[in-house]
């Protein structure tokens, strides 16, 4: 799926050396920065959200006793 971002053009240089440097892509080095670091980015952006609604009591949490009670059982 094509996909456009705009970079800085710090960024646009940078990555423009690299790929020339290399013989590969920018394409390619994009590619590889999204499938490498995208699970970081969920886990913590979807943490962000978990721990936004635990502040505002939308979501249900546990004492340690109550788990640790759980995982004995």
């Amino acid at each position: 799926m094509p996909t456009t971002i705009r970079l800085s053009a710090e960024m646009e240089q940078r990555l423009t050396r690299l790929a020339d440097a290399t013989g590969r892509s920018k394409a390619f080095y994009l590619r590889k920065l999204i499938e490498d670091n995208f699970e970081d980015l969920e886990d913590a952006y979807l943490a962000e959200q978990t721990l936004e609604r635990i502040r505002q009591g939308e979501e249900d949490i546990l004492s340690h006793e109550e788990f640790w009670r759980g995982v004995e059982d």
